[in-house]
């Protein structure tokens, strides 16, 4: 969807709060998945498989493993650049948002990319078989136990990165993305501060269901909600976690038969085809997505 928005608007119109929660350490690095896959993609380096640099080579990933070390987490050579880089400068003192700024820039992403907050905020999901990191649950453990309960751990003491309120009171459209609203976008939300300053500008917000026929498009969504105590995995309950900060939703053309209920929220369905298999398809569902706001 930023690929979207980035083909429809262009990328020094837009600016992209980007969750941090799913950051982790790995060998001493910070990684920080979501950031760095925004910056790939608009970078157009992102690898076909959607993360991770295009071309990638993993020998260093591989000689670890040879040292017994955990390799389950897969750090392409040019992409452990980055977390080195970035490790580096947040040990001289720098703030992410200062980072990020300097990576964007040295690989020539236009657009503006701001992590949620500067402060250490770090998702943890209980399972039945223990507490794991957000990268744990979904890449060790490939999203397959049941959830008993999710923490942002961190997140009741952050403030909104430089930057991050001042973009949402100044934007002239905002789009949450299809992505989990339990983490990922929920993540966001629940830095203080961030949901109000959404709420305020409620009318200029589109939310894009994430959810097409009673089942997420991408990754463990439905799981998310399970665990987060939702009793539906459906573009409705999208629509109702966002009814406070989004005035209208935009849900598949399968789902139609939810759209009287959303619009009973005082929510304003929209219908298209909310599938997005390629660049071509990014951008029509962006222009959607603007357009529906006018």
């Amino acid at each position: 969807m930023v690929d979207g928005l980035a083909q429809v608007a262009g990328q020094p119109e837009l600016t992209a709060v980007v969750n941090t929660g799913d950051d982790g350490d790995f060998y001493g690095l910070r990684v920080c998945p979501d950031l760095d896959i925004c910056t790939y993609v608009l970078a157009g380096v992102v690898s076909e498989r959607g993360w991770g640099y295009a071309g990638d080579t993993f020998r260093c990933l591989e000689g670890l493993a040879t040292y017994g070390q955990d390799s389950w987490f897969g750090l392409g050579d040019r992409d452990l650049a980055t977390h080195i880089h970035r490790t580096i400068r947040l040990g001289e003192g720098a703030r992410l948002s200062e980072v990020t700024s300097e990576i964007c820039a040295r690989l020539g992403v236009a657009a503006t990319l701001l992590p949620m907050t500067d402060d250490p905020v770090r998702s943890r999901i209980t399972t039945p078989g223990g507490t794991r990191t957000f990268q744990e649950y979904l890449v060790k453990h490939g999203a397959a136990e049941t959830i008993e309960s999710i923490e942002f751990v961190g997140v009741a003491d952050a403030r909104p990165a430089p930057g991050v309120l001042a973009a949402l009171a100044a934007a002239e459209r905002i789009v949450i993305c299809p992505s989990s609203p339990v983490v990922s976008i929920g993540t966001i939300l629940a830095v203080p501060g961030v949901r109000a300053a959404l709420a305020a500008r409620r009318e200029d917000c589109v939310a894009v269901s994430p959810i097409i026929g009673g089942r997420p498009v991408e990754g463990p969504a439905d799981r998310f909600l399970a665990g987060a105590g939702y009793p539906e995995c459906s573009a409705g309950q999208m629509a109702r976690i966002y009814s406070d900060v989004a005035a209208v939703f935009v849900l598949d053309a399968g789902d139609a038969a939810e759209a009287a209920a959303i619009a009973a929220l005082g929510v304003r369905p929209v219908l298209t085809d909310a599938l997005m298999p390629d660049r071509a398809a990014r951008a029509r569902l962006a222009a959607t997505a603007l357009e529906a706001l006018g």
